[in-house]
């Protein structure tokens, strides 16, 4: 008999939710994987299978049981397990008791610490069949599910009804009750194509089971993989270009079993409508994709994607076209109400729109903004008067009727109204690049007064929202501040924006209602938008003490920030990098212990020993040099410079006692460490290189 076989375990369910059925599917194979890791059992290879009512798992090759194993018990120290006479002591008679043996069988266990009574148990592995059920329902409870349901009269709970559940093993079904179902090997076809019972002989032929007579292609890649090819061939026939977002394409791969591309049209004045407008109700509300053609200009054209194979396709698309016409003719109309009065009219309107209840109204942010934008635009030499203009503007167009219906085009719908309203370019653009970066990967904005908007918006919040006390915690960030911050971060640094953001935190402050006490914060927000770098250089490969090294120093600019942690990664690939670490780690440990004033003064004629004069003069060299390159921020070619000190330095510590008894030519040799680890910390605090 075989010590190995294939195990199929399958859960079937009403439709799960399109968005969360990938992310659910991934938790389920790493909740049994970790099942059967815990419980020592081996296998080869697990291949996970998803679709919109179905999560399941094909296990080739699980080990029948788990492995004899020996367990060793160690009982009482060898002096308490026998009395003087060598008679077995009680603790030495219970521990063989426990163990279900004389004490004559026991065994002695010597070790460095002592020597104890021991016995060894041979522990029998159990039967995966045993098992199984277990580590299936185990990883079931684990899903990342944020509110589960009952249905029915059943005690189960789960994210969608349970109808099915299959555990095969080799061609043993496991009999086991999984959330209120018996499990069997029996699994269902597509709900209409086939909704007949299919009985499973072998796990290995569940794919092809239902894919033959189920009308079911059960693996996701797989089906994800053709709704891709028949959606760029669907284009291809009207002469189009398919866009296919991966996130619809994830949750339209979601909603199928047996994937079938239709393609709908529609009238071609819609095309007057800006086109974000148009793609978002067919994206959103319809989850269709949308087409372009050579010049990148949206077609009146949409596909869809059907769960069934219709003998008469013509009519899905007609059902099609008759939905989205009043979506495309609400756009329509909303696109010539919102033209017909200039955007300016609305910020009124912003009096009654709330933005946190201590923090006063939208309108109340956009003043702040304002001010605050004039005081960066100045800073970066950009157009005040743009960059005011701009901010005045920025949260018009929320009482838009386009975005009250489509909420996701705000700052889009705004570049499109100001620019309808003659305003300039400059001022159009920024309302929309505001926004940026929407998501993780997204670009910063590329125009000037952008930037200061983009900038100025952010701060704003962070500043009052930390004021206000809701400060972000574990995974609860309701005004996405860690985006807000990272945005903001992002936008200086890639743009080589120079920029004192604890000044600018600190004219923030003087902003908001002294009731808010805004300028107890700043230094918190800053050190929150320090902290979101760390994932940031992360990804740059950048390792966590280099960014320690330049953080410790709390640079005010963050593009400063990033010049220096670049230049220390830089540095450490250098031979003299870990000795001059390990020296200002040294360094840093003497001027820790030391009492009271540190001496800063230098006296040449205490110096006793070649070494510290050899450092002496090479330190007032190379600081000589060192000073114009970090006057011009160049701090790749200062570290350059400094490091060409590690071989008087070394020697310094070989031959010289810093601590000497001669209190005067201590404090002098202090000095000297103390300048040496100042050039140092100019850049960074190299102490913490590891």
């Amino acid at each position: 008999m075989s010590d190995k076989k294939d195990l199929l375990i399958e859960l079937g369910t009403e439709e799960l939710p399109p968005k969360a059925l990938k992310g659910l599917a991934q938790a389920f194979q790493n909740g049994v994987a970790k099942g059967f890791a815990d419980a020592d059992l081996s296998y080869e290879a697990i291949k996970l299978y998803a679709t919109p009512r179905r999560l399941a798992l094909l296990v080739t090759q699980l080990a029948v049981s788990q492995s004899d194993k020996s367990v060793e018990r160690r009982g009482p120290a060898l002096q308490a397990a026998f009395d003087d006479e060598g008679c077995p002591t009680k603790a030495a008679q219970g521990f063989a008791k426990s163990c279900h043996v004389e004490v004559e069988q026991l065994t002695k266990l010597e070790t460095d610490k002592g020597a104890w009574l021991a016995y060894t148990l041979e522990e029998k592995g159990k039967a995966s069949a045993e098992l199984i059920p277990d580590i299936f329902q185990t990883a079931l409870d684990k899903l990342p599910i944020p509110k589960r349901m009952r249905w029915g009269d059943l005690d189960a709970l789960f994210v969608r009804p349970v109808h099915w559940a299959v555990i095969l093993f080799g061609d043993e079904i496991i009999q086991a009750d999984i959330l209120s179902v018996k499990a069997s090997n029996k699994t269902r076809g597509h709900r209409f194509h086939a909704p007949q019972s299919l009985t499973i002989t072998a796990p290995a032929d569940y794919e092809a089971l239902l894919k033959e007579k189920g009308m079911v292609i059960a693996d996701f890649a797989e089906r994800q993989n053709l709704i891709r090819e028949q959606i760029i061939a669907a284009a291809e026939q009207v002469g189009g270009v398919a866009v296919i977002d991966p996130d619809l394409l994830d949750e339209v791969t979601s909603m199928v079993e047996w994937p079938s591309v239709i393609v709908g049209e529609f009238e071609p004045h819609f095309l007057d409508v800006p086109a974000e407008a148009l793609i978002s109700a067919m994206k959103k509300h319809q989850k269709y994709f949308h087409m372009v053609d050579d010049k990148q200009q949206l077609m009146p054209y949409f596909i869809t994607i059907s769960n069934v194979q219709s003998s008469d396709p013509e009519q899905i698309k007609k059902g099609n076209e008759r939905v989205i016409r009043p979506r495309l003719s609400d756009a329509n109309f909303f696109w010539s109400q919102d033209k017909k009065n200039p955007l300016e009219d609305k910020l009124e309107r912003l009096k009654s729109v709330v933005f946190q209840n201590k923090l006063g109204t939208v309108y109340d942010k956009t003043l702040r903004v304002t001010e605050l934008a004039e005081m960066i635009a100045q800073s970066l030499n950009s157009d005040v008067t743009l960059a005011k203009r701009a901010a005045r503007l920025a949260k018009c167009d929320l009482m838009s009727e386009m975005v009250n219906e489509f909420p996701d085009l705000q700052g889009i719908m705004g570049r499109y109204y100001a620019t309808n309203d003659g305003e300039d370019n400059a001022v159009a653009v920024a309302l929309d690049e505001q926004y940026m970066p929407r998501f993780s990967g997204d670009n910063t904005p590329a125009s000037a007064t952008g930037q200061v908007l983009a900038i100025a918006e952010r701060i704003d919040t962070l500043m009052g929202i930390f004021a206000v006390g809701q400060i972000p915690s574990g995974d609860k960030d309701p005004f996405a501040l860690r985006r807000a911050a990272l945005g903001l971060l992002r936008t200086i640094i890639e743009n080589k924006l120079v920029l004192d953001i604890p000044a600018i935190l600190k004219k923030s402050a003087t902003l908001f209602p002294a009731q808010v006490n805004a300028d107890q914060v700043c230094e918190a927000v800053y050190q929150f938008m320090l902290d979101r770098l760390k994932g940031y250089f992360a990804d740059q490969s950048i390792s966590i003490d280099v960014f320690d090294s330049v953080t410790a120093l709390i640079p005010a600019e963050p593009y400063d920030l990033a010049c220096r942690i670049d230049a220390v990664n830089q540095f450490k690939q250098l031979d003299a990098a870990d000795s001059l670490a390990a020296a200002n780690k040294r360094i840093a440990n003497i001027l820790k212990k030391l009492k009271g004033n540190i001496p800063t003064e230098i006296n040449s004629d205490l110096f006793a020993e070649d070494a510290e004069k050899h450092l002496a003069e090479q330190l007032t060299s190379v600081a000589g040099r060192v000073a114009p390159l970090l006057a011009q921020s160049q701090y790749t070619e200062a570290l350059t410079e400094l490091s060409e000190l590690r071989d008087v330095v070394d020697t310094f510590f070989d031959d010289v006692m810093v601590m000497t008894d001669d209190e005067a030519i201590k404090n002098n040799r202090i000095a000297l460490l103390g300048q040496l680890h100042g050039q140092f910390m100019q850049v960074a605090d190299l102490s913490l290189l590891q």
